[in-house]
Order: C-alpha cells, then sequence, then structure tokens
C-alpha cells in the first residue's frame, strides 16, 4: 500500500496555518502519514508553521527547508508553503538532524549519516545553502554509507537573498544546519539529472583552486578570463554568471556517447585577489568549459531529466515525484517558471504527486552506478515507484 500528496497555501505563516495544512494533508491521504515535507518561504511566522504541522499531522518524520520558490501537485508557487506526505506499508522512515554545519561539513556528513536508520537504501539531504559545502558533505555521508546510497534533495534557499536559510526537522527549526531523512523496505527508484546548458569556447584547466574558489585558469587570475569572455557585461559579477556557468568535464555514465558537464555557479568576486568562489567546488587540474543556455535548452533538459527518472524505474509505478531545481534557472526562465514543473508532470501523468523546490544547489546521482554530486543549475528528479 503507498499512497502520496501534497497540500499548499500562500497565507500568511502563523500557527493556524501549519494546523491546517497538517489537517489537509491527512485528510487527503486517508490517515497520518509516514514521513511528510515541509517547503517553505523564509516568511515571518516559519516557528509557529512547523509547530503547527508537527501538532497535526500524525508524525515526527518531518523534514524540510527553507526555498527559492516551492513546487507541488498545485503548480509553482513563491512566498508559499508546500506540504508533502506518504503514506505505506513498504517504506520505513527515519530521519537526522546535524548542527554548526560550517565547523566540519565532512564531520557533520558523517553524523548526519550515523544518525540515519542502518538499513536506509536512499537519503534526502537538505543542507545550508550558504553556509555549507554540499561536496564536503556528501563526503562524510559516503563515507559511512557508501557509494551505492543513492542522495538526492537541495541546499536551502532564502528566496534570493543570500542572507540566512532554515532546515527543519521534526519540531527543530535550524540554520546551519543538514537534516535528512533516510527511505528503507521495498521500493524502487529512479533518478534524470540534466542542466541544458552546452559549452562554448575552448576548454581551459584550473591551475588553482582551493575548494570552492577558483583562483587561476590556464595559469591566469580566473577574474580576468572571465571579464574578458563576458567583455561589458563583466561589471555585473557575480549575477551574471548565472547565465555563463563553468561547466566540468566528464562523461556521463548512462550514455558513453554524450559529455556530461557538471556545472558551477558564481558566488561571489574577490577582485583583489583576481578569484572567484563558485557554489560548489572545483578540483584543481579540473578541464572546464563556459557554458551557455538558454530557457527552450533549460526546458528541454527538464523534460529529458524526466524522461531519464521514468526509464530508470523500469517496470515499477511511479507513486511520488521529488523535483529539486536550481534558483539560476528560475531566473534565465522567468515567466516560464511554471513551464518546468508542467513538463515533469507531463512525463510521469497528473495523478501522480509532485513535490520540491527552487534550490541553492541540487544533489542527485547522474545515473545509477554513479555516486551522488552536488549540483548547480540543473534539473534533478528522483522518483519512487512501487
Amino acid at each position: 500500500m503507498f499512497k502520496a500528496a501534497t497540500v499548499t497555501s500562500d497565507e500568511n505563516f502563523s500557527l493556524d496555518l501549519g494546523r491546517k495544512l497538517g489537517q489537509a494533508l491527512q485528510r487527503k491521504l486517508g490517515q497520518s502519514p509516514g514521513a511528510c515535507w515541509l517547503f517553505c518561504a523564509p516568511k515571518a511566522g516559519l516557528e509557529d508553521l512547523l509547530e503547527g504541522v508537527n501538532q497535526t499531522v500524525g508524525t515526527r518524520n518531518i523534514i524540510g527547508c527553507t526555498t527559492a520558490g516551492e513546487m507541488s501537485s498545485d503548480g509553482y508557487h513563491k512566498g508559499s508553503a508546500v506540504l508533502g506526505g506518504i503514506i505505506s506499508d513498504q517504506i520505513d522512515f527515519s530521519i537526522a538532524d546535524v548542527e554548526n554545519l560550517s565547523q566540519d561539513f565532512e564531520l557533520a556528513g558523517k553524523q548526519l549519516a550515523d544518525r540515519l536508520s542502518p538499513s536506509v537504501q536512499y537519503m534526502q539531504l537538505f543542507s545550508d545553502g550558504i553556509s555549507g559545502n554540499g561536496c564536503a558533505i556528501l563526503r562524510g555521508i559516503m563515507s559511512v554509507l557508501g557509494e551505492g546510497v543513492p542522495i538526492a534533495g537541495g541546499t536551502a534557499g532564502d528566496s534570493g537573498k543570500f542572507h540566512r536559510t532554515w532546515q527543519f526537522a521534526g519540531r527543530k527549526l535550524l540554520t546551519d544546519a543538514a537534516v535528512a531523512i533516510g527511505f528503507s523496505g521495498d521500493f524502487h527508484l529512479g533518478t534524470g539529472v540534466r542542466s541544458g546548458w552546452s559549452p562554448i569556447g575552448l576548454a581551459k584547466k584550473v591551475t588553482r583552486a582551493s575548494g570552492n574558489i577558483l583562483y587561476e585558469l590556464n595559469g591566469e587570475p580566473a577574474l580576468q578570463v572571465y571579464e574578458r569572455f563576458l567583455g561589458k557585461h563583466a561589471q555585473n559579477l557575480p549575477a551574471v554568471g548565472v547565465e555563463y556557468p563553468l561547466g566540468l568535464v566528464g562523461r556521463c555514465l548512462d550514455d558513453d556517447h554524450q559529455d556530461y558537464y557538471l556545472l558551477r555557479a558564481t558566488m561571489s568576486v574577490d577582485r583583489q585577489r583576481g578569484s572567484i568562489q563558485f557554489a560548489g567546488e572545483i578540483p584543481q587540474g579540473a578541464v572546464v568549459h563556459f557554458t551557455c543556455g538558454d530557457s527552450n535548452s533549460i526546458l528541454a533538459a527538464t523534460t529529458e531529466a524526466a524522461r531519464l527518472a521514468g526509464v530508470d524505474l523500469g517496470e515499477a509505478s511511479p507513486v511520488m515525484v521529488f523535483f529539486y531545481s536550481c534558483m539560476a534557472r528560475k531566473i534565465v526562465l522567468g515567466q516560464r517558471t511554471q513551464e518546468e514543473l508542467d513538463r515533469v508532470r507531463k512525463i510521469f501523468g497528473h495523478e501522480v504527486p509532485v513535490l520540491g523546490f527552487y534550490t541553492y544547489g541540487e544533489y542527485s546521482r547522474i545515473s545509477c552506478d554513479h555516486p551522488s554530486l552536488l549540483h548547480n543549475e540543473t534539473a534533478t528528479i528522483s522518483v519512487v515507484g512501487i
């Protein structure tokens, strides 16, 4: 037995709204869920909203975060709260959280994995999108769980303000934290990942980098290379960098004939040092390309990501779709943002609930035999099936 549903509200956040959402979800499901997800804007009343959900939803397995835009079966929203839940006699859920994320990212990942059920087969991860290093968190998790356990999810947002994000675990309202939910039991999983950005210009080598800070490309200061590439638009860095993410060259393991570019989005620049900070790590020695895309290529990539997730699911029936997409895609799509969610629903059918949000970074594996990675500017879809 498996049933999933989502509910949405654009009302001001309050204890009463949290209760209403929890009660509405129970009515849709017919009983209390085994787990639920809360994704919402970073608005006033957040603590009351979370408490109201906890009082009425009927499970302690509540997980989620603030976002840069919310998605549910009701569509794309901003400034809203979406609550989704699952009831199943085939899946067991466990949640975990770790605070003080920025003190030691890898240790935080290890602690998070240790606090989940040892039988976890699939994990969803939501980490602080400003203070957290998603690549290091993943390394910590995989040092405990191994590379074979798929990890999906996203880094929390705050509607593009880049001031503070919040994470939820049960009744806990956290910041500078990572939270996770583990799935164990009898279920199937399909994942799909695509961006829609394509390489332009000649490949370049990362000659100096540390973590997520890029110092040199081909022996030149990274900012100088970017300024030459962008011309008069360079004065708008780092914002304009969203339109031209850096692509790390690699092979997409589900298609040996197609290059896969792991994208990295600009976050800030240091004009004195000539360096650029990105939303994910860039290994020294890596080969990279500037990339570009437009709304049509982005939407086509979303369709392909959904198709790949369906193929990966195999003969199982899809029962819940989780969609985590980058805020940068939303910026480029503008008034066409709703179309991204529409593309996903067209692949899986409108009877299958969809839940997700716009992130500051996305977690997903590229293919079923590939470890999970932190992506930027990418559509990531994971579909649970039975």
